[in-house]
């Protein structure tokens, strides 16, 4: 399985919802211009929604299926502040070399990473990728001379 394609979740029980007419015709809109089930679109909205009200401060960008977790204020994605934390000695070092990143967006990412792992882990993994892997897949892409 890729790291960037979503795992296979089990569904839950099915159960009947029923929105107003305006937010009806947003989701049909979105699942149009998504080319995705009204049910995807929903199940996603439900999903970051509640992500974001359990970690104030997340946000989600991007399009599906490459939606990923952003620390607001902070300029960059979850995994990639999580990777920062591992890669430093301590979180005052993130704080230290990067100017937006504030303590507070470094507990965040930590706190968000614990709680969907294998999504985090599994960005940091792709990231990870030698080049030579990454241009078996896009044999297009060519070095960029290194600048003198």
């Amino acid at each position: 399985m890729s790291p960037r394609q979503p795992r296979a979740r089990s569904k839950g029980e099915p159960f009947t919802v029923r929105f107003e007419p305006r937010t009806q015709l947003l989701i049909e809109e979105e699942a149009r211009r998504s080319k995705r089930s009204r049910t995807a679109v929903v199940e996603e909205l439900a999903d970051e929604a509640l992500r974001t009200r359990r970690f104030p401060g997340i946000a989600f960008r991007d399009e599906p299926p490459y939606r990923r977790a952003w620390v607001i204020g902070a300029g960059l994605d979850v995994w990639e502040l999580c990777e920062l934390l591992d890669r430093y000695p301590d979180p005052e070092s993130v704080v230290d070399d990067f100017p937006l990143v504030e303590r507070r967006h470094c507990e965040l990412a930590v706190a968000y990473r614990a709680a969907y792992t294998d999504e985090i882990d599994d960005l940091v993994a792709e990231n990870a990728r030698p080049p030579e892997e990454r241009l078996l897949h896009a044999p297009h892409v060519r070095h960029a001379p290194a600048r003198t």
